[in-house]
């Protein structure tokens, strides 16, 4: 008898363990989920790129440079729904960015475009690398938004300024004056005279 008793008691206390972790699990899932849910609103609230060419210089560049077309579309284009479909979108972001290393207008291929091209890459991969860990740090990610969009405008001023410099009218003969430093500098002229070079008469008298 005393056995049963015992036995019962212990089922009891078994059962009662056991809904006590369900319940606990299940607060835990739902503080997660509550936690994950602000992480996407905050990301989701944020996540405003600026995909429309700010000058006309960038607006040109989007119609016959199929690589920043692209990207400028990537980034215009927001995910929805779950934080998963932001990890996705990032990606891609990511891979055209990296592209716009390739088919730079011969305009464009300066240093100074490629610099910021380089930066823009850098905060793209930074975003790409911060949104996809178990625990997305939102706070982090919406800085980088902020800075991927000082980038772009930062990339389509430059294109401007460099538009606008290549307008200005060189001054007479600075063009050929460009030109010869380019290609003929430290190359010898061969119609300048000469100066001979003179023998030394070993028995010719020495002055004291």
């Amino acid at each position: 008898m005393k056995y049963k008793v015992s036995l019962f008691l212990f089922l009891i206390f078994v059962l009662n363990s056991c809904q006590n972790d369900n319940e606990k699990r299940l607060a835990e899932n739902a503080k997660e989920a509550k936690k994950n849910e602000k992480i996407f609103n905050n990301i989701n609230k944020a996540w405003t790129f600026i995909d429309e060419p700010i000058n006309e210089a960038a607006e040109k560049n989007a119609g016959t440079w199929t690589e920043w077309r692209e990207f400028l579309k990537e980034i215009g284009d927001k995910p929805r729904r779950t934080i998963g479909a932001f990890q996705k979108k990032s990606k891609a972001i990511s891979k055209k960015a990296v592209a716009l290393n390739n088919n730079i207008p011969a305009e464009l291929n300066q240093p100074a475009i490629k610099s910021r091209i380089s930066i823009l890459i850098t905060k793209v991969k930074m975003m790409e690398l911060f949104i996809n860990l178990s625990t997305v740090p939102d706070d982090k990610v919406m800085l980088l938004i902020g800075e991927i969009n000082k980038e772009i405008i930062s990339l389509e001023r430059q294109m401007d300024k460099i538009v606008e410099k290549s307008k200005i009218p060189k001054e007479q003969g600075e063009e050929d004056f460009l030109k010869m430093l380019d290609t003929t500098r430290a190359i010898p002229n061969s119609n300048s005279p000469q100066v001979p070079i003179q023998k030394i008469d070993q028995n010719a008298p020495k002055v004291e």
